[in-house]
């Protein structure tokens, strides 16, 4: 009788450890199937980011960037969207307003602290006047990000107008931090005629500056990351009119394959310090997305996927690909005292990859995005309104 009794007590312990068990399981796996539901965008960032920051410091792009949805500039540099519109588009949240621009801005669910031109490393006044690059390095953005942060709270808590223009406190760790940022550093060094190498040799201390700043948001509460690599920038008309090199460095696409090595090499890099990034920091839910590849396949394969001229600028003026460093896209030169447009878009910008030589159309941003937004390219693969999971 007594066995009996004990066999039946372990039987009921078991029952209850496995209906524990379940429960537990379900719950997590009702928890990390939940969409994130961000309320916010946090985005840093160079030009394939800026939703308006360097021209609010230095002066608007003038037509016809924005034309094909804006119909008018609103600093970009692009015909129209970039991929971080198309985010914000898909979490419903309204496109992002730069930190630098005081005129219209509304950052109840985020602000965007890129600029076009930015690097992760800061450069120093030479590299950035002879390269045209950013003064807003990563660090400059992520003090800005700092700043944003302190005093957004201390002017929200006064209530009227600031409560309905900036983030409430708790957004700060529920929302989404984005990163899209490493190809000018990359382009500074061809800039400067350095050789590859040499490129490869400065790649390590670009990516633990990259390290750091995601530490520090994380320190400030971002819990959520959301980080790109760079692109084929040896399929950049800009990088390949400056910097001609022998048939025999191009691969099948047209691309200059010695410049896109480099761009893997540091992609690998940054995905490396992601994977350290998550060891370090418990909390933090890191994606690493591959636009490199959507971007290269976009590009070698134009004609597949609907686009055609691949490595030809839409926008600018003569050369073999539409690209002349002193006559930009929406340049007009002055003939007989009547300005005249040369830096002219092509007719038809939702077939072409490149808008302007550096950018790319708003055409492709979309095509980009679409194929990224599920995960297919994500390390781990969840999509992008899954972002705030861990994988396990």
């Amino acid at each position: 009788m007594n066995s009996v009794r004990k066999l039946m007590q372990g039987i009921t312990f078991w029952i209850v450890v496995y209906v524990g068990f379940c429960s537990i399981t379900k719950s997590l796996g009702e928890e990390g199937s939940r969409e994130c539901n961000f309320p916010a965008i946090f985005n840093f960032g160079d030009s394939n980011s800026d939703t308006g920051g360097l021209s609010a410091a230095f002066g608007q792009p003038g037509p016809p960037h924005g034309d094909s949805y804006f119909h008018h500039p609103a600093g970009r540099y692009c015909d129209g969207r970039l991929i971080i519109d198309f985010i914000a588009k898909k979490l419903g949240l309204p496109y992002l307003s730069a930190f630098l621009d005081s005129v219209g801005s509304n950052f109840t669910h985020g602000a965007n602290f890129a600029t076009a031109g930015s690097t992760i490393r800061p450069q120093n006044t030479t590299l950035r006047q002879a390269g045209g690059f950013s003064p807003f390095s990563l660090s400059v953005q992520f003090t800005q990000f700092n700043d944003f942060q302190r005093r957004t709270q201390i002017f929200r808590n006064k209530g009227g107008v600031f409560k309905t223009l900036l983030p409430e406190a708790q957004d700060f760790s529920r929302a989404l931090y984005t990163f899209d940022i490493g190809q000018n550093d990359l382009a500074s060094g061809y800039f400067h005629n350095m050789s590859s190498a040499q490129v490869i040799a400065y790649v390590p201390d670009v990516l633990d500056q990259f390290k750091d700043i995601i530490k520090y948001v994380y320190a400030h509460g971002g819990r959520s990351f959301w980080v790109h690599n760079t692109g084929p920038i040896g399929c950049l008309p800009y990088i390949m009119d400056l910097h001609r090199v022998k048939s025999s460095q191009r691969d099948k696409a047209g691309c200059v394959v010695p410049y896109n090595e480099v761009a893997k090499f540091y992609n690998r890099g940054l995905k490396a310090t992601v994977v350290e990034l998550r060891r370090e920091l418990p909390l933090a839910a890191i994606t690493y997305v591959d636009v490199y590849s959507v971007k290269y396949s976009l590009i070698s394969q134009a004609m597949k996927h609907g686009f055609k001229q691949p490595l030809r600028a839409c926008c600018g003026h003569g050369g073999k690909y539409n690209y002349n460093a002193h006559i930009g896209c929406g340049a007009k030169i002055k003939i007989g005292g009547k300005e005249i447009l040369v830096g002219k878009p092509c007719k038809n910008p939702s077939v072409r990859i490149n808008w302007d030589g550096a950018h790319y159309t708003q055409a492709a941003n979309n095509w980009v995005f679409d194929q990224i937004v599920d995960g297919s390219f994500s390390d781990p693969p969840i999509p992008l309104n899954m972002a705030c999971h861990k994988h396990l």
